[in-house]
């Protein structure tokens, strides 16, 4: 997360700068919000967070129209967005590097920057929100960005014309046709259209909030997607339809430790929020025919917990060619070669030599080895 970091801590004094002027509020510190600043920004953030979590009041509706409530996201969402996008990418463009990127629902733009950031050499926004892409274009006026700006409405609009390397769905298809018997179909139908404007070898990166609701709705999109000749090719190993919907009680979301800006552990602190971490649903797609072949080692698997409590032995959820399964591990069966199993993490890509089967899914046994895949 170093990279990351630094670059995101770059971003802090822009984005405090651009936001007082717009609030046409006097210089301050580089770094963090005055008392009186903290306190309008915090408000906004509880209603932001209430609006998108719970009963969700303010998904689907113009929220970034109201100045107070951008502001807010732009100090406190855009950074988290912002590093989401940098750590997925990290990933998604291992394999080739991305030249243009089209970013859907871009709000004021933080995965087009951190698109940029990552080394794509030019950035779309495309957003319904006047106000939104006027506070982008502001942004990429001070940093000097490579950005054009689009007006652009998901739920009645064609996808943007051009070919990109890249196309970005970042918190969006979530808050599109809500309450809708074929919410989940329609927005298959949007991820569809807008694969069509991939380049040869492309790839579109789908991120989602990580609650129950919107990441199983992404995972149903996901299968969808499976029938359209669009198949995942990141985190996900498995190309058939997905496990972790068989139980109502599961769902797939990613978890990456970090220590977020103190800008926003502020805000966070204010808010009464908690942002220890970076969650979302993530999924990155290519055209079924294009796609790297998928793996059928039965020994590599994605984590898809956290560490499951269980009396006398080390548990996680591992999904991998043969879907998702458990792996378990005695404390007693701890040697030096397994050792590893137990500082697994959500997210780590681990292979496993030497396993039997067991009741309820694989269990590693004293000789067994485990290693993680670059």
């Amino acid at each position: 997360m170093d990279a990351i970091v630094r670059d995101l801590s770059g971003w802090i004094p822009v984005l405090l700068d651009v936001w007082r002027r717009a609030r046409r509020l006097p210089e301050g510190p580089r770094d963090r919000l005055l008392p009186h600043e903290l306190r309008e920004v915090t408000q906004a953030v509880r209603k932001i967070s209430a609006g998108l979590t719970g009963g969700r009041s303010l998904a689907g509706t113009r929220y970034m129209d109201d100045p107070r409530l951008l502001g807010a996201y732009l100090l406190y969402y855009w950074p988290n967005s912002y590093a989401q996008a940098r750590h997925v990418l990290r990933f998604v463009m291992a394999a080739s590097r991305a030249s243009s990127v089209l970013d859907l629902g871009s709000g004021p733009g933080p995965v087009a920057f951190a698109a940029l950031d990552a080394g794509v050499d030019h950035a779309s926004a495309a957003d319904r929100s006047s106000d939104a892409l006027d506070l982008a274009r502001t942004l990429a006026v001070e940093r000097g960005e490579p950005l054009s700006l689009l007006n652009w409405n998901a739920a009645n609009q064609p996808v943007p014309e051009g070919k990109f390397s890249l196309i970005t769905v970042s918190h969006l298809v979530n808050e599109l046709w809500l309450g809708q018997s074929d919410a989940v179909s329609r927005r298959a139908g949007l991820i569809e259209r807008a694969c069509a404007h991939l380049e040869p070898g492309g790839r579109l990166l789908v991120i989602e909030p990580a609650l129950r609701e919107t990441s199983r709705a992404a995972l149903e999109m996901r299968d969808r997607l499976l029938d359209k000749g669009i198949v995942p090719v990141w985190p996900c190993l498995f190309r058939e339809k997905c496990p972790a919907l068989l139980k109502e009680s599961d769902w797939c979301h990613s978890e990456i430790a970090w220590e977020p800006p103190r800008l926003m552990a502020d805000i966070a602190k204010g808010a009464g929020l908690h942002k220890e971490a970076l969650k979302m649903t993530a999924i990155a797609f290519m055209r079924a025919s294009e796609a790297p072949a998928r793996t059928d080692d039965s020994c590599i698997f994605r984590i898809v917990s956290e560490p499951l409590a269980s009396k006398g032995r080390q548990r996680f959820m591992g999904c991998g060619a043969r879907g998702r399964i458990g792996l378990s591990l005695q404390t007693k069966h701890i040697t030096e070669s397994n050792r590893r199993f137990g500082r697994l993490r959500r997210g780590d890509l681990i292979r496993v030599e030497g396993f039997e089967e067991k009741g309820d899914g694989l269990a590693l046994l004293p000789e067994s080895r485990v290693d993680f895949v670059p």
